[in-house]
């Protein structure tokens, strides 16, 4: 894929024998070169990452279906469109989504592509194992390590959408085309042993040539995704029971895995190759693609030019084509309007991930306040003018180093207590409140009496700095903070509308102007302690609310419709169940 893909080789017309898990498979017609050729030389088998990565990059996989609709909605993350409560777009978000679902209930669909990519990754793995002697050969060990972290990508996505799912570790035999789900305990335990072995076999980021691109895995990111998977492990979820509970198995207890999660963060962070950069240089640098690895992107999903929907779907909106881009989308999900006022005055973060406008006709023009943006993803922020009127190509970023640190103060504040957790907090505090150091160290002064309120601070820290990165939803189902969290923002919402609570002072209007470049617009009216008398002195107004009286649907109805802890996960889709001979079902799950 994006730019250091030059071809696919003839190991994904192998691998393409899985186009789904559910339907009954062929035999593969050998190919021109044996396996034992193919998985002994490494020219060929990094193939296998190629054709895995084709993947993720399909139509209705990561790029057009998992990446806009899985997150949202929560505290921090909603789909702009929510009020539509019964539409299969909106339903897949307000927690009463629906086993045929339009957007999701085909056999192209990402629980298709998932395991397609798992399917390749199975025989690569069988492959390289068989044929590449990788205890010998340092190259073949790499793509066994890689590939290893793809298929645990994977997995981690299929157990955030779907919760117990079927464990395919082997490639499919006629004996195991229809199999049943396993307990999610099944695979985490396999996943951290994958994940344990692949680091060994990977390089650092820029160790190798192949590890100097954030598009290729390094040890870094298979560390940090061991730990992230050892805290959803150790986490709370809704089990086929019906129960909200942590896993009962030993393996899997909280000692068990934060003690892992501590360790994968430590080695990282020791290793020295990674580091934070300024915040909005994080995500200028992702627009900018320049790819370069050892920075705070750890690995990211890569899209060529045609491919992917990161803006498209997540980014500032531009409503008209103009010189930034010539493909009128964005906006498609934003921030819940009350994340811009969680954030204190000085947050460097605030303004980046927030944005309460969206440009027509070249120009920067206000929104409602029922409609943000993530700021992160900017068509303007772009080394090159987007073309396509379909996709914008924007890597999807996995994982940065950020995550790494504040994951390393949660596992060491339950394993160790909040002063041995700090030092990794403040480094991500620091850098939000770059101007304030002795705001930051009042801050930490506080957070650090109890390990209680160190947690609730890493709860809230990371709703800060990561919304729009689609990371809240397992975060507040692995803390069972999903409904508690989701009722609150309805309230908070209601105080907001009615400027009541910590909303009081606000202006039922903001003023705005375009700015002396003729470009930008400059908003006034969104703090509090401004006033109508002075917004006035601005050209053009607009009301200031989350509903019109014309609105069917209030906005905060439209969060949620049934208790999201009823419906953490998505049913598996009915072509999968009609396709699995009996096998699969939603059972345990009121699904509609």
């Amino acid at each position: 894929m994006n730019r250091i893909y030059s071809k696919i080789s003839i190991l994904l017309v192998a691998a393409s024998l899985s186009a789904s898990c559910s339907k009954v498979l062929d035999a593969p017609t050998k190919s021109s070169l044996d396996e034992s050729i193919i998985f002994s030389t490494p020219s060929l088998a990094s193939g296998a990452i190629a054709g895995i990565i084709q993947s993720f990059g399909e139509t209705n996989s990561y790029r057009g279906r998992y990446l806009v609709f899985y997150g949202v909605n929560t505290d921090t993350e909603v789909n702009n469109a929510l009020r539509t409560i019964a539409d299969d777009k909106s339903r897949l978000s307000n927690y009463n989504t629906n086993v045929n679902n339009g957007q999701m209930n085909t056999d192209n669909n990402a629980w298709a592509k998932f395991y397609e990519g798992i399917e390749r990754a199975n025989m690569a793995i069988r492959g390289l194992r068989t044929y590449g002697n990788v205890a010998n050969n340092p190259e073949l060990a790499q793509i066994l390590g890689e590939v290893l972290t793809l298929r645990a990508v994977l997995y981690n996505d299929l157990l955030k959408g779907w919760g117990d799912v079927p464990a395919r570790f082997e490639p499919l035999t006629s004996e195991t085309t229809y199999i049943e789900k396993s307990d999610r305990d099944v695979i985490y335990k396999q996943l951290l042993q994958d994940l344990e072995e692949a680091a060994e076999l990977l390089p650092w980021a820029n160790a190798a040539s192949t590890t100097s691109s954030v598009e290729r895995v390094n040890k870094a990111f298979a560390k940090g995704l061991r730990a992230r998977l050892a805290l959803a492990a150790g986490g709370f979820s809704q089990r086929s029971d019906g129960t909200i509970r942590r896993s009962n198995d030993p393996d899997l207890a909280v000692a068990k895995t934060y003690a892992i999660a501590k360790q994968e963060c430590l080695d990282i962070i020791n290793s020295g190759t990674q580091r934070l950069l300024g915040f909005e240089e994080v995500f200028k640098t992702l627009c900018r693609e320049s790819g370069a690895a050892g920075l705070e992107s750890m690995w990211e999903i890569p899209f060529s030019e045609g491919r992917g929907r990161v803006i498209f779907d997540l980014g500032v909106k531009h409503t008209t084509v103009d010189k930034y881009t010539g493909q009128n989308k964005g906006g498609t999900n934003g921030p819940n309007p009350t994340m811009y006022y969680d954030y204190e005055e000085g947050d460097l973060r605030k303004d980046v991930s927030c944005v309460p406008y969206e440009w027509t006709g070249g120009k920067q023009v206000p929104t409602s306040l029922n409609k943000w943006y993530f700021g992160k993803y900017r068509y303007e922020w772009m080394s090159r003018v987007v073309t396509s009127t379909n996709d914008d190509g924007l890597n999807w970023m996995y994982m940065r180093y950020a995550d790494v640190l504040l994951m390393a103060a949660e596992a060491i504040n339950e394993l160790d207590g909040p002063q041995a957790a700090a030092p990794y907090f403040k480094q991500v505090r620091a850098r939000a409140f770059a101007n304030n150091t002795v705001k930051v160290d009042q801050y930490m002064n506080q957070i650090t009496q109890s390990k209680t309120l160190f947690f609730n601070a890493i709860v809230d820290e990371r709703a800060l700095e990561f919304v729009g990165e689609m990371l809240r939803k397992s975060d507040l189902i692995r803390w069972n903070l999903l409904s508690e969290k989701l009722n609150a923002s309805k309230i908070k919402l209601q105080q907001l509308e009615a400027r009541t609570g910590k909303y009081e002072g606000l202006l039922s209007k903001i003023y705005f102007r375009t700015a002396a470049d003729q470009e930008t617009v400059e908003i006034y009216g969104l703090k509090k302690g401004d006033t109508d008398e002075i917004g006035s002195t601005y050209e053009s107004s607009k009301a200031w609310t989350l509903n019109a009286a014309s609105d069917a649907v209030k906005y905060w109805d439209g969060l949620f419709l049934r208790d999201p802890n009823q419906q953490q996960f998505w049913p598996i889709w009915q072509v999968f169940l009609d396709g699995s001979n009996g096998k699969l079902n939603n059972n345990g799950f009121n699904f509609q």
